[in-house]
């Protein structure tokens, strides 16, 4: 059998060959081959980091994504490495599908780029996907102890609470908790401690209320904020919602835990508020990164617990940052909010009788029904921070860096 087969068209002709089966398939082969490789070799880019800080920067995390990198739209990012420019240095990396469609939005790389400098790193194919490797990022719905959600990266953790936990209390069953404030637990090691700690409780082989040497659950919540629980401020009395109503998992992984929690509609004195929260937490850091979905309020108030009003309040609101230091049993542990810059217009050292309502708010402008701040603890037994200096020395220069972002440009 014989093709005629068209090679090329120029000045208004065009050319044909006459080729057998066997060459057909000789041709195709060579320019399928020709084909994979202008492919492959289209996804080698290489991206300068600059740091525009005259500190050294790490622990900050570069999100890329298909277009930002100039890739053609068939390129997975899952199928992607990172590697520091001219040496054989691989960087862990994670891809995130943040929509839930099954292709993977974002590749997420920690860099390590000195102060006042820039750094070159190559995109490179990958036989080994860029998927979860070391989970150092982790969260879950916990229905094994009624239905708390929990997260945690290298350096804290936290909870809150579900609807079955809300229900116990409405309906006067022991056991339940009712509050959308967030539950810190102190950890002092590195690895994961979450499904390892509520193994403990749920077989009885032990608690995590003692501290055995990874740390312990010692913080009440209650009615509190906790650690960046939101409210609505009206007419001087703050409102805020019930326990959350549905959770959905978005990644977990070696740089990054995500996902995002919905709440029933509640009343702020007459105003109905619709609230979602995307939270994240991304390795290295002490502050989860909250994303408030919010209709019926033009500003909310980012909550820290005052617990027993025994603590001291410190607050930068030209830098955006609000922060709590307070004694915990044997030890003490700082609290803290930054908001991006000109987000946080005031704060409110809010003092009461009433049992667990004193906090210390942050107020954050609305913009577009979405809010944005980080909450977050060091306690000094499980963290570098041994004084509220220098804990709130780590909140000025954790806002300077949210505010200076590291620069990704792509080389052509």
């Amino acid at each position: 059998m014989w093709y005629l087969i068209c090679i090329f068209k120029n000045h208004n002709t065009i050319h044909f060959l006459k080729l057998n089966q066997d060459i057909l398939k000789k041709h195709l082969l060579f320019y399928t081959l020709i084909a994979g490789s202008f492919a492959v070799q289209s996804q080698n880019k290489v991206i300068t980091i600059s740091n525009s800080l005259p500190i050294d920067r790490e622990f900050e995390t570069i999100e890329l994504t298909i277009k930002s990198l100039g890739l053609q739209p068939s390129v997975k990012l899952e199928e992607l490495a990172i590697k520091e420019a001219k040496s054989d240095l691989y960087l862990e990396c994670q891809a995130v599908d943040n929509d839930g469609d099954g292709t993977m939005d974002v590749l997420l790389f920690q860099p390590k780029v000195p102060a006042s400098a820039s750094k070159d790193f190559e995109i490179v194919p990958s036989s080994n996907t860029a998927g979860t490797k070391n989970i150092n990022c982790y969260s879950r719905f916990v229905p094994e102890r009624t239905d708390d959600y929990a997260w945690e990266n290298n350096k804290v953790a936290f909870r809150t609470y579900g609807p079955v936990a809300q229900k116990m209390v409405e309906d006067k069953v022991a056991g339940g908790t009712l509050t959308s404030g967030i539950d810190a637990w102190l950890k002092r090691v590195e690895y994961p401690i979450i499904n390892k700690w509520y193994e403990k409780m749920t077989t009885g082989t032990g608690t995590y209320h003692k501290d055995t040497g990874e740390g312990l659950d010692n913080f009440q919540v209650g009615d509190s904020r906790g650690i960046g629980g939101i409210a609505v401020k009206v007419d001087g009395k703050y409102y805020f919602s019930k326990n959350f109503i549905s959770w959905k998992t978005i990644t977990n992984g070696p740089i990054r835990t995500s996902f995002i929690l919905t709440y029933a509609d509640w009343d702020a004195k007459g105003k109905k508020i619709t609230e979602s929260k995307f939270i994240s937490l991304d390795y290295g850091s002490y502050l989860s990164r909250f994303e408030i979905n919010i209709k019926g309020a033009k500003t909310i108030a980012a909550g820290l617990t005052l617990h027993d009003k025994k603590g001291t309040v410190g607050s930068n609101i030209k830098e955006g940052w609000v922060s709590h230091w307070e004694p915990i049993d044997d030890s003490e542990i700082g609290m803290g909010l930054v908001a991006p810059k000109n987000t946080m217009s005031s704060f409110d050292n809010y003092v009461t009788n009433d049992k667990d309502l004193s906090n210390v708010y942050g107020n954050i402008a609305v913009k577009k029904n979405k809010a944005v701040y980080y909450a977050g603890f060091g306690w000094k037994k499980g963290s570098p921070f041994q004084t509220k200096a220098e804990w709130e020395t780590y909140l000025s220069s954790f806002a300077n860096k949210i505010n200076n972002p590291l620069l990704v440009k792509v080389k052509k």
